[in-house]
């Protein structure tokens, strides 16, 4: 076993799992998980104002977990992290594919890919 490998991973794990560690991050990867968003739908989707949404999506991007591209006028944000999107398909196993008291999945949408 590779202790600097291991130590390596486990900084970069950590790096990924404390960017992750906010509930509007969360709320920003679940939605983009789905599919890539411009910034005026995440805002929509999930209720911060625009200023709150770009330093969220600036820590995102800073950390590489979510790319962009424009288009137009608009900009484009979408997974850019393969952990990321692996870490969001757990959470929503877990989290939204359990049924709801009426029985039906606690989360709307379809599932990560």
């Amino acid at each position: 076993m590779d202790i600097a490998k291991l130590q390596d991973n486990a900084t970069r794990a950590s790096v990924l799992l404390k960017t992750m560690a906010n509930e509007w991050r969360l709320l920003i990867l679940c939605h983009l998980a789905e599919r890539e968003r411009s910034v005026g739908e995440l805002e929509k989707l999930i209720g911060l104002n625009q200023s709150a949404l770009s330093q969220h999506l600036a820590v995102l991007r800073r950390e590489n977990l979510v790319k962009t591209r424009r288009e137009a006028q608009s900009i484009i944000y979408s997974l850019a992290s393969e952990e990321a999107a692996k870490i969001m398909g757990t959470l929503y196993t877990l989290y939204c594919a359990v049924p709801g008291e009426n029985g039906e999945p606690a989360c709307k949408g379809p599932a990560p890919q």
